[in-house]
């Protein structure tokens, strides 16, 4: 089964109903929202009372009924888990893509409000409305082209035949450009991972990093930072505040120090006291492509030197608010360095969640982690299927 018939299996209302499209659609993520933050609340309380409960209960009787309901319940604890995290998973997606959804669903309802019939006038319309929900250029213009023949197979009419017309091409395309993509963050066999960041100033890339400080720390790991982005004002002081909050080591010198020094300094620190992870911070001065071009090289070169296989990731953060300008700053970081993989940050606080499908389309990038909130734990390993329901979720009519 597709992404497209998945998501309109899950996930579907009837189109008579929505007379006002853009307004319900908004109304509906904002509620779905309240929704979810009201049940996480009542599930709270419930487990409150629960223990609450238990903690009144007499020592024996505790210790017999746990003795006799431990070994039985197990497996149904252990099921009753991996459903809690999926079910976790899906609403940290829905919720941190409510703005897009929201945002996407609006434009598509807009241009179906003035919707009469299929001409030349639609397709028109139509590419530039995916243009403005940041599809990006090409992609817009493919979708336009085949729906033209599609919208004409079909000999769709209604408004929601043309919808599901437009969202099933976007889906299935968003579905194609990711096969054989490998989503998965690459680590060493043995010794020290290396992930080097790459990224303009300002798109969120020192937060990542400190991020997934907490989360490898968390999971057991000795990890170090490396402050290569010595030129911009406070950077380094901002990656050391990130290592005195999650409690790991940082290697730093001062501010207009050589880039690649600080980092041998840390490959070597790496190697010689057995960490496991190694996250590197590094300038973004890309209005300079050639002097930026010579520093990641060099940084890199001093990487491997150390340790042949790496860097095992070149991770390229991109500011999911800033729309069209992100997908720029990708295609000339691409051209600079051997980038690996996107992280695109503050995916919630935009409803430009569109610009991952020209990402993929366009330039052949997998996303690898995405900025879902602004706690700790809200950096997210990427999940294509869980985006595309994220995205597009409300969008298609009823599966009848």
């Amino acid at each position: 089964m597709g992404f497209f018939d998945k998501l309109k299996k899950a996930f579907s209302f009837e189109p008579e109903k929505e007379e006002n499209e853009a307004e319900k659609v908004a109304d509906k993520a904002e509620t779905e929202t309240s929704d979810a933050n009201a049940a996480d609340s009542a599930e709270e309380t419930s487990k409150s009372e629960l223990v609450e409960k238990k903690a009144q209960q007499e020592p024996d009787q505790a210790g017999e009924e746990t003795h006799e309901t431990d070994g039985e319940n197990d497996s149904e604890q252990s099921a009753s888990k991996d459903v809690l995290e999926e079910k976790t998973e899906e609403e940290r997606y829905d919720k941190g893509l409510a703005k897009s959804r929201k945002g996407f669903g609006a434009k598509i309802n807009a241009l179906l409000a003035n919707f009469r019939h299929v001409d030349e006038d639609f397709f028109d319309d139509l590419e530039e409305t995916l243009i403005e929900a940041d599809v990006g250029y090409e992609t817009a213009m493919n979708i336009s082209d085949e729906l033209r023949d599609e919208v004409k197979l079909r000999n769709a009419k209604k408004k929601s035949d043309v919808s599901d017309a437009i969202i099933e091409r976007l889906v299935n395309l968003y579905e194609e450009s990711g096969k054989g993509e490998d989503n998965a963050l690459h680590f060493a066999k043995q010794g020290p991972t290396v992930f080097l960041f790459v990224g303009v100033n300002g798109v969120g890339k020192t937060t990542t990093i400190g991020k997934l400080a907490h989360r490898y720390k968390e999971e057991g790991k000795k990890v170090l930072l490396a402050a290569g982005d010595t030129f911009r004002a406070g950077a380094i002081e901002q990656l050391a505040e990130w290592g005195r909050r999650v409690g790991v080591d940082v290697v730093k010198k001062p501010e207009q120090s050589d880039p690649a020094a600080v980092v041998y300094d840390a490959v070597v620190k790496a190697k010689q006291e057995n960490y496991d992870i190694l996250l590197v911070d590094t300038a973004g001065r890309l209005q300079n492509k050639v002097n930026l071009m010579k520093e990641l090289d060099k940084i890199k070169r001093v990487i491997t030197r150390e340790i042949p296989d790496a860097p095992h990731e070149v991770l390229l953060a991109l500011d999911a608010t800033t729309g069209q300008n992100a997908l720029t700053q990708a295609k000339q970081f691409k051209e600079v360095t051997d980038v690996t993989g996107i992280v695109l940050t503050k995916l919630d606080g935009t409803a430009r969640g569109g610009i991952v499908l020209a990402i993929r389309n366009e330039l052949k990038l997998p996303v690898k982690l995405v900025g879902l909130g602004e706690q700790m734990d809200d950096l997210r390993d990427f999940d294509p299927q869980e985006f595309v329901i994220g995205l597009f979720k409300g969008l298609v009519a009823k599966d009848r």
